[in-house]
């Protein structure tokens, strides 16, 4: 896949990096950072490949078709991303169009008045929309209207686990938490670590907490937690959840000094490939990482992989998923109407094409395009892009990740108390009461 520990672990301080900057940019010519100095339309991108060169491509061939219509491009790294963006924003010098993760940080430009109603632009460009998958239009809404346009590639969570070894203990992958809860001592008893975590990451540990939340409270708790609704993380499903997590915790479920063990490293990945942990609950990006890192651990047939399993009682649907729905540009309610109008041109005609599916899929990822498994051909990926296109496009919903989906001070609470609920030294109330203190912010 081409999204790496390091990019994930910058969408993540991008997403909690969100709020609207008081401070003005110090000015870059007389049009401004954020603006074509002939007050034509721009837009950022991040570096990085295989991503950089798909979206720098994808302008290029727009603007060679549309000399009328030209954007200016400006590639930026992560960090310098992140500091940029917060003071454009800030000071209405933002370019014509932006990234963004959607969720919380795409409310917080929406009722700041910062990002353009694209709802109009898809109701004109309806064979658009339906070209893409449903689900990642959940991210891009606000109050029932859209404000991004979902694009890219899909990364959904994916339970992971190690074929090997659950052959040599005689098991089978769990098909319910029960499941899994019982082969921890099955594993322990075999010198095996039931479950790989990089905890000192604790986004890694978010991961259990958001499918637990959903395969119990389902589809309502979650949107319940994202509108802010009082008390929702106190809920009994909420403490259901996280009292499950507690017991696997305390049954010895996560490997042995699973919270000093970094995601970035590709550490927790090392111990699911080298036969140390029997599963590991991870998004979609690591995929790519194993292989190229794990000898024939995937070559050889030895990853298996699922959606997350079911809880007896529970009220989510199964085949539910969560994760990053796709990715996403909005358009900047400060621009020009010409740059407008030249931005939205762009993202009916240059940003979902035929080229750009089939350079995504060359970069190993799913795009969010309804049909594009059928590019799939002979791939020696063929099988798990099939099993992503899959389970994206045929959930009946696709949970935000919270760090991107809760507004960033809310997300930033809850990655400080998820560490305390991992290492008990909290407990499911208090997570909640923390949580619930954190409700409208």
């Amino acid at each position: 896949m081409t999204t790496t520990p390091a990019t994930r672990r910058s969408f993540l301080t991008l997403a909690l990096a969100t709020p609207l900057a008081a401070s003005a940019l110090a000015a870059c010519g007389s049009s401004g950072p954020g603006q074509a100095s002939s007050g034509g339309a721009t837009m950022w991108i991040l570096t990085g490949q295989p991503g950089e060169g798909i979206r720098t491509d994808a302008v290029d061939t727009f603007n060679e078709a549309n000399g009328d219509q030209e954007i200016t491009l400006t590639a930026f790294q992560n960090d310098a991303y992140k500091a940029k963006i917060r003071t454009a924003i800030g000071a209405d010098q933002a370019p014509t169009i932006l990234p963004t993760w959607g969720g919380g940080g795409l409310r917080d430009y929406v009722r700041n008045g910062k990002v353009e109603d694209l709802t109009p632009f898809f109701e004109e460009n309806a064979d658009l929309k339906d070209k893409l998958f449903p689900s990642a239009f959940a991210a891009a809404t606000v109050d029932g209207k859209i404000y991004a346009m979902p694009c890219e590639a899909v990364t959904p969570i994916v339970f992971y686990y190690n074929k090997k070894l659950f052959d040599q203990v005689g098991a089978q992958p769990p098909a319910t938490w029960d499941d899994l809860m019982a082969l921890v001592p099955v594993f322990k008893d075999a010198g095996i670590a039931p479950v790989s975590l990089g905890g000192q990451s604790r986004w890694t540990n978010m991961m259990w907490l958001e499918y637990l939340y959903d395969r119990i409270g389902g589809a309502e708790l979650f949107q319940d937690i994202y509108d802010g609704e009082p008390d929702a993380w106190s809920r009994p499903e909420s403490l259901d959840a996280l009292t499950k997590v507690q017991d696997l915790v305390r049954a010895g479920g996560f490997v042995d000094g699973f919270a000093s063990i970094a995601a970035d490293s590709n550490a927790d990945q090392a111990l699911l490939y080298t036969d140390k942990a029997a599963m590991m609950l991870h998004g979609a990006w690591t995929y790519g990482s194993m292989k190229a890192d794990g000898g024939d651990f995937v070559t050889g047939g030895h990853l298996g992989y699922m959606n997350f399993p079911t809880v007896t009682g529970g009220k989510g649907d199964p085949a539910a998923t969560v994760g990053n729905p796709s990715g996403y540009y909005a358009v900047s309610a400060t621009a020009t109407d010409e740059a407008k109008a030249a931005a939205k041109a762009f993202l009916a005609e240059g940003l979902v094409t035929d080229a750009t599916t089939d350079a995504w899929i060359a970069a190993g990822s799913v795009p969010i395009v309804v049909g594009s498994d059928s590019r799939f051909g002979d791939s020696e990926d063929a099988d798990w892009l099939q099993f992503v296109y899959d389970l994206a496009s045929g959930a009946p919903t696709f949970q935000q990740s919270w760090d991107q989906a809760l507004s960033p001070t809310a997300a930033d609470a809850l990655l400080e108390n998820i560490e305390k609920l991992f290492t008990l030294s909290t407990t499911p109330q208090q997570f909640a009461d923390a949580m619930n203190a954190t409700t409208g912010s």
